[in-house]
């Protein structure tokens, strides 16, 4: 039975008690989306008499803070199919020690260390001491979208900068949430997955230039979603991933491409897709796909594939129209 639990949730807060393990592990699910099973010291103990949990957000990522006394948790098959989401958590430990295990490791935590865990697999965790840490919560789809896409490799530990930058950031984060405009809130999201990513690489490094072909990937998924957008700019896509246009160039650069050239290239697809399957005007075409007009879209049209969009459309009809030639079978005896 714990004594007081305190929740705190933006900017309420409030404590009540007293709560048993039930009432907290029904709270923790409601108010994070992950459910435990949880086991608390016993006999209890004036440490494992209180427990705090207070929860904010950066943008779509949930901040939670959690401190108590000795624990023992587990996410097995229940709590997992009790998840709503695929979820990575980046969790910062800020006092105490325990034990986490989850993919056939067990990690040795202290004060400092980072890890990441998944909301898919089950885990364990055990505390002999009072703890405290902050997670940071994230779809899967989100970290992969922006092109840091995090590993669970190992905790990131010791005075390396990288590790030392990301737990004075997440400090000041902790603190400026509540005041941060929207804007400032998507910023600081996003320099908040950097940094974790940067952070996880210490221990185990990668090839910059899986980052650069993820964020291509992100920004081509993004493109291919706003194709039918006239002012689809590099400016606007740019900003959509919270990068430089330059970044963005060098992006298509690395690969000998640009922007523009394969923005168009999209788009020349999607009409001959259309051309070959649909009955659609060119005009209407033009329109749908981001074109100036019909005249526009019939110079790039050709330049690509040496015909009109019309003359291409009456090819595609009498290909399919021509029945396949029958190759004669020989019958001949062997």
């Amino acid at each position: 039975m714990l004594k007081n639990m305190e929740v705190r949730t933006g900017d309420a807060a409030g404590v009540a008690g007293p709560f048993d393990r039930a009432d907290w592990e029904r709270f923790l699910a409601a108010e994070t989306g992950l459910p435990w099973l949880l086991r608390f010291s016993s006999p209890p103990s004036l440490d494992a008499d209180h427990a705090v949990v207070r929860r904010s957000w950066a943008d779509d990522i949930a901040v939670l803070d959690w401190e108590s006394g000795p624990f023992s948790a587990v996410r097995g098959a229940r709590q997992i199919a009790g998840t709503d989401d695929d979820y990575l958590i980046l969790s910062v430990m800020g006092a105490g020690s325990a034990v986490f295990g989850q993919n056939g490791h067990d990690w040795q935590l202290g004060q400092g260390d980072i890890f990441l865990w998944e909301s898919r697999s089950p885990a364990q965790m055990v505390a002999r001491e009072p703890v405290a840490t902050r997670s940071f919560v994230v779809r899967r789809r989100v970290q992969e979208d922006m092109g840091c896409q995090l590993r669970m490799d190992g905790p990131a530990r010791g005075p390396l900068p990288e590790v030392q930058l990301l737990r004075s950031y997440v400090d000041a984060l902790s603190t400026s949430l509540p005041r941060l405009s929207d804007a400032a809130a998507v910023a600081a999201r996003n320099a908040l997955l950097e940094l974790g990513w940067g952070a996880l690489q210490s221990a185990s490094p990668r090839d910059p230039l899986a980052v650069l072909s993820a964020r291509r990937a992100a920004v081509e998924r993004y493109v291919e979603s706003h194709l039918g957008s006239r002012d689809l700019s590099p400016e606007e896509v740019a900003a959509a991933h919270s990068i430089s246009v330059r970044t963005l160039t060098r992006l298509f650069s690395a690969a000998g491409d640009t922007f523009t050239g394969v923005l168009r290239a999209k788009r020349i697809a999607r009409v001959r897709e259309e051309l070959r399957v649909g009955d659609a005007t060119v005009v209407s075409l033009a329109q749908r796909w981001g074109f100036v007009d019909s005249s526009h879209l019939n110079r790039r049209f050709r330049a690509v594939y040496g015909v009109s969009p019309q003359e291409y459309r009456r090819r595609a009809a009498r290909t399919r129209a021509t029945p396949p030639v029958e190759q004669p079978t020989d019958t001949t005896d062997r």
